[in-house]
């Protein structure tokens, strides 16, 4: 049967008075004798007292009631299970006996020290250095609860060098060489802070508020998150400071000073709480959540750290927790021991009489009063506890039933300390040492190095910091209205695990807060970017803050909150909404289209035409309107005309090859050759008028070997230029894929466009001195005359080839193809037409006039 201290008979009166040595005795301690025995420090006592004024005698410093962390009552229950479960199994520390020593810290700097002292000092007396009895061999210290009073503990245990296991929160600043003694049972609060990011960017939470305790914890908090919400891009809204109520009109000057701005940041459009905290300074928290408005509530998303706990003072037994309904954390890893339940069910008032935590905890648990303090007094009756109520029936913020992290990990501390021991005393034959004689230092070699798994399968063993290697669990806390709550593991967290496969999380077992209509919920600090847009900072505000531009022209954001539009690439172009890429069409003139039948339509009808005309001299090629003007040439012409009308087909259909070389040169070559016989024919007019003349020399050049040689030396110096062309840069097909939003240009890419300009000039050129010739000779007698019209052909293939140049600049894909094509056909069309309409009006209509007689002048005949 294990036993305890019992209370300080001075506990509940209104002032504490110094024993006969001057020391102020610690109210509460349980102690069980072993041949070993394991200290420990908890956090279950709190006192509301009134500030400390140097004017008054530290003896008459008032104490208001102690409030219990009736929760924290399990971290105690917990190590007296673990060694009572390690004494009944034979296997570990076979014939030693391990016992325990607990104080409590009670939150406060100054009772810590002397909890710490009194555990190295003999029973009843804080000597340290000094031992009046064997039973204190204390071979390791287990606690505390929050990293203040771990360094408070660490600070007297160093000097020792005893091994000190804390089961909770320890500042990373603090784990040095100094400390070489100290063993943390959760891991670096570093991982931890990267694991909430990591939380933060699964969940795209990008706009949060940042609530934490006003100590050197929370400090540290921010200044290792900060940076990797920064990094993550991340911002905070605001950071909210929880301040320690350490004392009654402390708790109530902070209600008043911040009563107003709590209720606030609820209604704010921050939907994310990240809180780091833990015990008593949630108590804050709790206590301003009371003060939102109830008839409209606003759910938010609280993200708490590892060592916040759902837990209520009995005072707050009352008080609503469905603000938290769906709150997430990353709490610290814990099983189940078999028997603890059992366990549990067994604790009652009276089944260790001198245990003096238990009467404040029974007490205040259950809200009601034990026989044995009924003469204490009451502000408000209670009602006598029967001592038969059960823990089972507390509701989880005042007691679980299943064992907590820190209660796990005190189980595991324990275990931990015990495998060392038998380490150590398995081979003392070599170390020649009992358990009476070891020195609490010997320990550290061996636990540094102690690996093993707990009763429960568990692998439990320290890093190169004396950090245990434990994962995180992800939990889902799910309140209800009868004050109770569920944690539902939904993830964890394994800060050992390669980059990015540190967080796993099964998003479809989370529950949220009933609030929110949309799951996850979002926290922006404005609505997303759709796709379409990108973001623009806000001047003067965080880079979470921004507006929403569209696209600038030619770019796309296919996802939401895009720093910056992308272009597509060449062959895609960007959809009216801007937000995806569409594959470009291939573009050029086909058969198929409408455009392309209506320029074959053309093709073939002035094809047609010409060949009919062709017939039809051919048909009257000895009458006298055929021959008047040199019938070779009007053959040459003729036919230079259907082959221009049929060079058009090589424009229509998907660029190739060779029709990309053919397509200009090709064209070039049988205009020319018929602009070079309009010439002849207009200067063999010129030349007969002139040979008329009495005594002309002229009438020696009059023939068709100078008409010849004008058709022959023309074309000649176009094929030279064409020739030119294709062995110095030859047309290639090439797809223009920049010109067109949408589509793809396939064209011919004319190689040399200053060739293209040559020989397009050179024809003008021909065209323009044709034009000269005619218009002068423009006054001849008309029946011999052919100049006037082909003075107006001229005037037709220059309006129509001199409007070509800007258009061939200003236009692109299909459409210049057409506009060429029209060119051909309309300066075709034009010679065609002016020259062989009248013509052929005489052959077909006017057969009569079709004689010599007719068609030369009497002064003539």
């Amino acid at each position: 049967m294990w036993r305890a201290c019992s209370i300080h008979p001075n506990l509940k009166t209104h002032s504490i008075q110094c024993n006969r040595n001057g020391f102020i005795p610690i109210p509460h301690e349980c102690y069980e004798p072993g041949v070993l025995v394991i200290g420990g420090i908890a956090s279950q006592i709190f006192f509301h007292h009134n500030p400390v004024h140097f004017g008054e005698q530290p003896s008459q410093m008032l104490i208001e009631e102690a409030v219990v962390d009736t929760k924290h009552y399990q971290h105690i229950l917990a190590l007296v299970f673990a060694v009572k479960e390690i004494n009944h199994n034979p296997r570990i520390l076979p014939n030693i006996t391990l016992g325990f020593h607990l104080y409590d810290s009670y939150y406060n700097a100054h009772m810590t020290f002397k909890a710490t002292l009194a555990l190295l000092s003999s029973q009843r007396e804080h000597v340290p250095n000094y031992k009046c009895d064997v039973q204190n061999n204390l071979a390791a210290v287990i606690g505390g609860l929050g990293s203040q009073t771990s360094i408070h503990m660490a600070t007297i245990l160093k000097i020792y060098k005893t091994p000190q296991l804390s089961y909770g929160s320890v500042l990373s600043g603090w784990d040095d060489e100094q400390f070489s003694s100290l063993y943390k049972m959760v891991p670096n609060d570093g991982h931890q802070y990267k694991g909430i990011v990591q939380l933060l960017v699964h969940f795209k939470w990008i706009w949060v508020g940042l609530i934490v305790a006003d100590d050197d914890n929370g400090e540290m908090f921010l200044q290792t998150l900060i940076p990797l919400f920064s990094q993550s891009g991340i911002c905070f809204a605001f950071i909210n400071r929880i301040q320690k109520m350490t004392y009654v009109f402390g708790m109530i000057e902070l209600f008043l000073n911040k009563w107003k701005t709590f209720p606030l940041l609820m209604e704010g459009k921050v939907n994310v709480f990240v809180v780091n905290g833990a015990p008593p300074s949630m108590e804050e928290l709790s206590w301003h959540l009371r003060f939102v408005d109830t008839n409209s509530p606003k759910g938010k998303v609280w993200l708490v750290t590892a060592h916040w706990d759902f837990e209520s003072k009995s005072y707050q037994r009352d008080w609503d927790i469905q603000h938290f309904h769906g709150a997430i954390s990353l709490t610290i890893h814990s099983n189940q021991p078999t028997e603890f339940r059992t366990f549990l069910q067994r604790v009652n008032p009276f089944w260790a009489k001198t245990d003096s935590f238990i009467t404040e905890f029974w007490e205040q648990a259950f809200d009601c009063l034990l026989k044995e303090s009924n003469g204490r007094k009451s502000d408000e009756p209670k009602p006598t506890c029967t001592g038969e109520e059960k823990l089972e029936s507390l509701p989880g913020p005042l007691f679980e039933m299943s064992m907590t992290g820190h209660s796990y990990n005190i189980y595991n501390a324990v275990y931990a300390i015990s495998h060392a021991l038998h380490v150590i005393f398995e081979s003392r034959s070599k170390l020649r040492l009992e358990p009476w004689n070891l020195k609490a230092w010997q320990l550290n070699h061996f636990l540094r190095r102690i690996s093993f798994n707990n009763s429960i399968g568990d692998a439990v063993h320290f890093d190169e910091n004396r950090e245990l290697i434990v994962e995180f669990d992800v939990t889902n806390w799910i309140t209800f209205p009868n004050k109770s709550f569920v944690r539902v593991k939904v993830g964890s967290l394994d800060p050992h695990a390669p980059t990015g496969k540190e967080l796993k999380i099964q998003d479809e077992n989370l529950m949220w807060h009933k609030w929110f209509t949309q799951v996850p919920p979002l926290s922006v600090c404005n609505d997303n970017c759709h796709p379409g847009y990108s973001k623009r900072k806000k001047e003067g505000e965080p880079f979470c803050c921004y507006d929403c531009i569209s696209c600038s022209h030619g770019k796309i954001s296919d996802k939401k909150d895009m720093d910056d539009c992308i272009k597509c690439p060449e062959d895609q172009y960007p959809n009216k909404a801007q937000n995806e890429c569409s594959s470009k069409s291939l573009s050029f003139l086909t058969y198929e289209e409408p455009l392309g039948i209506i320029v074959v339509s053309f093709i073939l009808s002035f094809s047609l035409t010409t060949v009919f005309i062709l017939i039809t001299f051919i048909k009257n090629h000895d009458t006298s309107i055929v021959k008047a003007n040199n019938r070779s040439l009007t053959y040459i012409l003729l036919i230079s005309l259907l082959l221009c009308f049929l060079c058009s087909f090589l424009f229509i259909g998907q660029p190739g090859r060779v029709t990309c070389l053919l397509r200009q040169t090709s064209f070039s070559m049988v205009f020319s050759v018929a602009i070079s016989s309009v010439l002849a024919k207009t200067i063999t007019v010129v030349l007969a008028f002139m040979a008329t003349k009495p005594g002309s020399r002229v009438r020696r050049w009059v023939g068709k070997r100078l008409a010849n040689s004008i058709v022959l030396s023309c074309s000649i110096l176009q094929a030279a230029l064409c020739t030119v062309w294709l062995i110095s840069s030859p047309p290639f097909p090439h797809t223009d894929v920049k010109s067109l939003d949408d589509k793809m240009i396939l064209e011919c890419n004319e190689g040399s466009s200053m060739m293209f300009f040559c020989v397009l000039g050179y024809m003008g050129f021909l065209a323009i001195f044709t034009f000269t010739v005619a218009f002068f000779a423009r006054k001849l007698p008309d029946s011999f005359n052919e100049a006037k019209f082909i003075s107006f052909s001229m005037l037709v293939f220059c309006s129509v080839w001199v409007p070509f140049v800007p258009t061939y600049y200003s236009i692109k894909g299909k459409s210049v193809v057409a506009v060429e094509v029209f060119c051909i056909l309309a300066s075709s069309a034009g010679l065609l037409g002016c020259i062989f309409s009248p013509k052929c009006y005489i052959i077909v209509m006017r057969p009569e006039l079709n004689s010599r007689h007719h068609l030369i002048p009497r002064k003539y005949q």
